[in-house]
């Protein structure tokens, strides 16, 4: 009995050896933003065929420990999202590489274009071999309108939540623990005014994966999509 013990406890521990190695080989494999994100160029990007914005300049993640998704109330979201945590917070326009002080870290932004309709940020930070949970992520894009558009929506998806604003102006809160959906929570009517409009954004996250969408919808629900998304050479 004692012998098949020892075999075992033996066997367990070599499995145990095994998983770590295993382990500590994938966290030793390089770590790539592909096939997530591209990195932005110096030409305008348009929306889409949905109309979803594609381009973003991304900070890397700031810590925000946070054990669980399930205390993100409206309150706690608000005082986190408009804490503020760098310089010029709501009104620099970064550029690629540009790096702010966060506490004692440093922390660059990223010009990059999403694939897909949504911008993965835990791959984001994954990709950078950054903290991927207890986080928060600021976004920000510039939009470049051809006119005025009045009575247009902005419509935002995010996990977990998130504030968004539009020229300075809060335009859309999504607040506890949710997943993304598309057009999950929508503004009141906002005006695009003709010519450079930015968009600022703040997911916050604890455990799980996080990401979000963004698009402008017109009074009938539908995509607007003759924009362009213009980062000031950024990427360049």
């Amino acid at each position: 009995m004692n012998k098949l013990r020892k075999r075992i406890a033996c066997f367990c521990g070599v499995v145990i050896a095994m998983a770590f190695l295993a382990c500590s080989a994938a966290d030793d494999d390089p770590h790539s933003l592909a096939p997530y994100f591209t990195r932005a160029t110096s030409a305008p990007k348009a929306p889409d065929s949905e109309g979803f914005l594609q381009r973003w300049l991304l900070l890397e993640p700031i810590n925000k420990p946070n054990r669980s998704n399930a205390g993100f109330t409206d309150s706690y979201v608000r005082a986190n999202l408009t804490t503020n945590y760098f310089p010029d917070q709501f009104t620099v326009i970064p550029r690629d590489g540009d790096k702010v002080s966060v506490g004692e870290e440093e922390l660059a932004w990223h010009a990059l274009d999403s694939p897909k309709f949504n911008v993965k940020l835990f791959r984001f930070a994954h990709g950078l071999n950054k903290r991927t949970y207890g986080v928060v992520f600021w976004a920000v894009t510039v939009v470049d309108s051809p006119r005025d558009m009045k009575d247009v929506r902005m419509a935002v998806g995010s996990n977990s939540a998130s504030m968004w604003w539009l020229n300075g102006e809060e335009a859309v809160d999504l607040f506890g623990d949710r997943r993304m959906v598309a057009d999950d929570c929508i503004s009141k009517r906002l005006t695009l005014k003709q010519g450079k409009n930015v968009i600022r954004g703040a997911v916050i996250n604890g455990p799980g994966m996080s990401d979000f969408c963004v698009r402008f919808i017109d009074e009938k629900g539908e995509p607007v999509k003759d924009l362009t998304l213009n980062l000031n050479n950024a990427g360049n």
